[in-house]
């Protein structure tokens, strides 16, 4: 083979690499592990919280368990009994390509009350706080952004509760925990849309 028919062939075979990544510079499979981030929320029961979520184009998987409180490998009684400080979470993973972070949010405040403290409907204890655990800088300040825009507007007649604070240990709750809705579709849940003004006052903005 010439020389000039080998360095051809090594242009085309360069032109098909850069093809089939992208134009990137990275595999596929690099850039998608890239684009998929985590999001924690607290907002009550977390088998409805768990519901809503899981139905958000983009997000990828969900998991239910125990956040924010002191004690390790926390029991779901433990947790009730308020004596790990724990919430009932729901942790997240998602797109970030197909679903941004702002979006995630907006539908955390749409879908329960956070001027309730330590309280989501006929739910009470430390357990059905509301917050938002925030695992970089970036969500951390469009958390407190989207609070201080709901705050700003007086979206709720009540003062927001709802802890903004960086995500620490998470314990995964008791299987039958996960996905309890899918499973059981006319179980319980408290979780209703609240205003419409929620969307309104942030959608553009965070």
């Amino acid at each position: 083979m010439s020389s000039r028919a080998a360095k051809r062939r090594e242009i085309s075979f360069l032109f098909l690499v850069l093809f089939l990544t992208g134009m990137s510079g990275h595999p596929p499979e690099q850039t998608k592990e890239a684009s998929l981030k985590r999001a924690t929320f607290a907002a009550g029961c977390f088998w409805g919280v768990e519901k809503i979520f899981a139905k958000i184009p983009g997000v990828v998987s969900t998991r239910v368990g125990y956040a924010g409180g002191s004690t390790k490998e926390p029991t779901y009684e433990e947790v009730c009994a308020g004596r790990t400080g724990h919430a009932e979470a729901l942790e997240l993973e998602y797109d970030s390509s197909k679903v941004s972070y702002g979006e995630l949010l907006i539908t955390f405040w749409e879908w329960h009350d956070p001027t309730t403290l330590n309280r989501q409907g006929p739910d009470v204890g430390t357990q059905y706080r509301s917050a938002i655990y925030t695992h970089d800088e970036e969500q951390a300040k469009l958390a407190r952004l989207s609070k201080q825009l709901l705050e700003e507007t007086k979206v709720y007649p009540s003062p927001i509760t709802t802890e903004i604070t960086p995500a620490g240990a998470f314990y995964t709750a008791e299987e039958y925990h996960q996905k309890y809705l899918q499973k059981n579709p006319f179980g319980y849940c408290s979780h209703h849309l609240q205003s419409k003004r929620v969307r309104e006052a942030l959608k553009g903005k965070i």
